[in-house]
């Protein structure tokens, strides 16, 4: 590899590493199956960097994440390369994950919606300024799906050799690109930009979605988000796989900020902030039943050739998802002592300090006399209907899973759709009671279970 010669032999600048060309050899061939030689270069590489000033940081950040299984600690947030996003983060850091150029730190978010509108004169890259983090979680949602949707036009279209293996046919490209605009439509509602993708021709409507996403988007960004695919093997619909996931995590990040601020707002006596933190979190998980109908159009031959490689990495080990069930209520000691929580120990030591939950903030409210009444009765509403939007996603989860594994067991050495099965009805909360049968419909269509 020239260019990595080069560089290493020259002025060795982090930020002009060659980083097109590594990239580019990965997904030749797959992160599981990178030469040995090469990887051997790239830890090299790393040690000189490490030492370096904050310019070196995303670089150092890059090669932890391509070198994790030469590392022997690949998981899921090496494989979604979550460290490399611009997403402000809920939980604390590993020492090894660094922050990538262009992330934003953690924000308190605001409890107002941002205007109606308020972007559309920038596109995506627009104003988010006193939002706390919400318009940019949404821009990066959009991004994520976008470019998704965009890789399997170039692919249909037959302008890229990217993961050329196990093609979706054209009808299936089209669905996705209908159920990839449906995923970010609240997103775009949100910034002010739905009417941008109501084509009613679901290929139009993605080409516009995609066209959108990329306006003004900053250089930074854009890498961020190329560095941030870094497949195990060749096959197509693993990209589709990883943005989908990562969309989940931009979700869930959302959501835990959102609980976070209801227990500022419960302790301080702002009820209907409180309840209008609820609901905006319901709102998005509920919109992330669209992220699972895009998902269930992975072909289920190509979701089992990939994930062959996967080993070590589950979605069990998510912290964020951890965070925000953790923000609900506490867990008890045995699922604190679970392979579950065991898996992110950054949350378990969080929970084991004391960090308070939703049901710890409203008993206490309650028992303070600062939540009575009518505001009583909304709070209890809003905590029923999120809790009730959690279950629905954990169902169809377990519903998704079983229709692509089987009994087939779960990577990151986890049991698979057993463990779904039996977490899908676990109480969000204890200290208000939520109906755990199924609804009338999911979000991927079908019956209940």
């Amino acid at each position: 590899m020239r260019e990595l010669t080069s560089w290493s032999s020259g002025t060795a600048d982090p930020e002009q590493f060659p980083y097109h060309v590594v990239v580019a050899e990965f997904n030749r061939v797959g992160k599981h199956f990178v030469d040995k030689e090469l990887l051997a270069r790239l830890a090299r590489v790393r040690v000189q960097v490490t030492a370096r000033t904050p310019a070196a940081h995303p670089l150092s950040a890059f090669l932890d994440v391509a070198l994790d299984k030469w590392d022997a600690r690949y998981d899921y947030r090496s494989y979604l390369a979550l460290p490399l996003l611009p997403l402000p983060t809920t939980a604390p850091a590993r020492p090894r994950d660094q922050v990538p150029a262009g992330q934003h730190a953690p924000a308190t978010p605001d409890s107002q919606h941002a205007p109606a509108g308020a972007d559309r004169q920038h596109g995506l890259a627009g104003p988010g300024a006193g939002d706390g983090g919400r318009r940019e979680r949404d821009r990066l949602l959009v991004d994520l799906v976008a470019d998704a949707v965009a890789f399997e036009l170039a692919a249909s279209a037959g302008v890229t050799d990217l993961l050329p293996e196990q093609r979706p046919g054209p009808t299936l490209v089209t669905k996705r690109c209908r159920l990839a605009v449906r995923a970010v439509f609240a997103a775009l509602t949100r910034l002010g930009l739905a009417a941008t993708v109501t084509d009613p021709d679901p290929v139009t409507a993605a080409v516009a979605l995609h066209r959108l996403a990329v306006a003004d988007r900053d250089p930074a960004r854009e890498l961020a988000l190329r560095l941030s695919m870094l497949p195990v093997y060749v096959s197509h619909d693993e990209y589709l796989f990883i943005r989908v996931l990562q969309a989940y995590e931009c979700l869930f990040v959302g959501v835990a900020e959102e609980l976070r601020a209801t227990i500022t707002e419960l302790a301080t006596g702002r009820s209907r902030a409180a309840a209008a933190r609820l609901a905006y979190a319901r709102d998005l998980i509920g919109g992330a039943g669209a992220l699972f109908s895009l998902l269930a159009t992975m072909q289920p031959a190509a979701f089992r050739t990939f994930r062959e490689y996967t080993e070590g990495a589950s979605a069990i080990q998510s912290r964020s998802y951890k965070l925000m069930e953790s923000l609900c209520r506490t867990p008890e000691p045995a699922r604190l002592d679970s392979t579950a929580y065991r898996s992110v120990p950054e949350v378990r030591d969080l929970v084991r300090a004391g960090h308070q939950s939703i049901d710890q903030a409203y008993r206490a409210a309650v028992r303070d006399g600062r939540l009575r009444d009518a505001d009583h009765t909304l709070v209890r509403q809003q905590m029923a209907a999120f809790a009730e939007a959690v279950l629905t996603w954990r169902r169809t989860h377990h519903r998704l899973a079983v229709r692509m594994l089987g009994s087939r067991s779960g990577t990151g050495y986890t049991e698979g759709t057993p463990y779904l099965a039996a977490v899908r009805s676990v109480p969000v909360f204890t200290a208000v009671s939520t109906d755990p049968r199924p609804t009338p419909t999911d979000p991927m269509g079908g019956h209940p279970e």
